[in-house]
């Protein structure tokens, strides 16, 4: 367990009050359960002034097809499988960086998962235009702290600390980039015992990703929510998923449809080079048509292959 025995681990969970969702009024539906990220107030919060909501995603929406906008407390939201395989997944909503769309890409997306052994953890995250003290760097906090709490309940939850992965989703595919590229370059202070475990990952998935920042091809609602609406080529560069790829990047998959009107999908399409160029081990998947924000299914209600192209390839690179 890295160097920490169960029982700090248990101790500082339930100081955490990981398991209790005492802390969190909003809707959690049927066999999940939400943990707070940090103990108490969010590092940076001292002038945070918004008033976090939980909303449905669009008028018509079931009522678990909900979107946080203004988040104050960060969560992680698991489901545990009723047989379990040994992995553990850390999901990453999209959202344009506005909203975290925790039901379309989170409970749906856990419950396929979950069915395949993996225990599932959701992350609701700040959001950088809200006036966090870290900015663009907030969500990213967020991540690095949350992939720190799962690993922590490998031994409770019953999976192998060594077999995590992530999997982000359009500003959550940036997100997730960013937390794999960043494994030796912590974005926080360490609170607690947690923070000495390691940001390693075993692989990413990046669907639809947010990549770039700057040129044609950037998103520029995550370019104005991350660095307001003008910022310099070099503040989007820095900030552009691709730009912090490294040796020791985990081996990638990324799928994205080529009919992608939000995100272009030269957005995967530089991701894979960077990757390439690194000789980072990657996979890339371009369907033809599926529009943005596909999720499970694609537009005409067909299942979307990503999924199981996604396990099959994880499983060649060590996960269960």
């Amino acid at each position: 367990m890295s160097g920490i025995d169960r029982r700090t681990l248990m101790s500082a969970g339930l100081a955490l009050g990981l398991g209790s969702g005492a802390a969190f009024a909003q809707h959690v539906p049927e066999g999940f359960v939400r943990m707070p990220v940090w103990p108490g107030e969010p590092p940076g919060s001292a002038g945070v002034h918004v008033v976090e909501q939980e909303n449905l995603r669009t008028p018509g929406s079931p009522k678990d097809d909900t979107a946080f906008i203004h988040v104050r407390r960060p969560s992680l939201t698991m489901l545990r499988p009723a047989r379990r395989n040994g992995g553990a997944l850390l999901l990453i909503p999209g959202g344009g960086y506005r909203r975290v769309a925790i039901g379309h890409e989170g409970y749906q997306i856990a419950r396929h998962f979950a069915a395949q052994g993996y225990c599932c953890y959701i992350l609701v995250y700040r959001l950088p235009a809200d006036g966090w003290a870290a900015g663009a760097d907030a969500p990213l906090q967020d991540a690095q702290r949350a992939l720190r709490l799962v690993r922590s309940r490998a031994t409770i939850d019953g999976f192998d600390p060594a077999k995590i992965a992530t999997i982000g989703f359009s500003a959550g595919g940036h997100l997730a980039a960013r937390l794999a590229a960043r494994r030796n370059d912590p974005a926080y202070t360490a609170i607690d015992a947690h923070d000495s475990l390691p940001l390693t990952l075993a692989v990413a998935g990046l669907l639809y990703p947010v990549v770039l920042l700057d040129g044609p091809h950037a998103h520029r609602g995550s370019r104005a929510e991350m660095l307001g609406p003008a910022p310099t080529p070099a503040q989007a560069g820095r900030l552009s998923a691709d730009s912090g790829v490294g040796r020791d990047m985990p081996p990638t998959f990324l799928a994205h449809a080529l009919d992608d009107a939000s995100v272009p999908p030269e957005n995967s399409l530089a991701m894979l080079a960077a990757l390439r160029a690194a000789g980072v081990p990657a996979e890339a998947h371009l369907f033809e048509t599926g529009g943005h924000g596909f999720g499970l299914k694609l537009p005409d209600g067909t299942p979307s292959p990503w999924p199981d192209l996604f396990l099959a390839w994880a499983r060649r690179h060590g996960m269960p």
